[in-house]
C-alpha cells in the first residue's frame, strides 16, 4: 500500500466535482496530475487512447462540454508505489440525462509521481443502453477527438 499515491489520486478524483449543479470540473488542478506524455485509455476494451498532456486537457474540456453534475465515488482502492488502482461508482448528468456507472480504473505513476498512463475499464454497452445511443456512440461527441492514437 502506498498511502501518500492514494491520496494523490484521491485529490485528482475530487477535482472533478462534487456532483452538484453548479459544481465543475477543476481542470488545472487535474491537469497537474499528469506527466507530459501521458495516455489516456477512455475505456477498456476499445476506446480511444489520448496521448500528452495537451491532449487530455482538450480531451476534458470536449466531454465538459456536454456533461455535468461530475462526482467520483471510490468504493476500494489499492496501490503500489507505481500503480494505483480504484473501484468508482462515478455519476454524471450528460445532456440531461443521470448517467451513474461502475468501473475500475489504473493509474501508472512515473518517477517523479504523476500519471503518466491511466485506462478505465466500464461497461460501455451499459452507458450506450443508458444514453440510447449506438454503442459507436457511447463517448459522446466526436468521442477522442483529441486523440493522437
Amino acid at each position: 500500500m502506498a498511502l501518500e499515491q492514494e491520496h494523490f489520486i484521491l485529490d485528482m478524483l475530487a477535482a472533478w466535482g462534487d456532483g452538484s449543479d453548479g459544481s465543475r470540473p477543476d481542470i488545472e488542478r487535474i491537469m497537474a496530475t499528469f506527466a507530459e506524455d501521458a495516455v489516456w485509455q477512455l475505456w477498456v476494451p476499445g476506446g480511444p487512447v489520448i496521448r500528452g498532456r495537451a491532449a487530455l486537457h482538450q480531451e476534458i474540456e470536449r466531454q465538459m462540454s456536454y456533461v455535468t453534475h461530475n462526482r467520483c465515488t471510490t468504493r476500494h482502492i489499492v496501490s503500489s508505489a507505481r500503480v494505483v488502482m480504484t473501484e468508482r461508482d462515478d455519476y454524471c448528468v450528460n445532456n440531461g440525462v443521470p448517467m451513474p456507472h461502475s468501473m475500475v480504473a489504473v493509474y501508472e505513476l512515473n518517477e517523479q509521481g504523476l500519471i503518466c498512463a491511466w485506462r478505465e475499464y466500464l461497461d460501455t454497452a451499459d452507458l450506450a443502453k443508458k444514453k440510447g445511443v449506438p454503442l459507436a456512440e457511447v463517448g459522446g461527441p466526436n468521442a477522442g477527438a483529441a486523440s493522437a492514437n
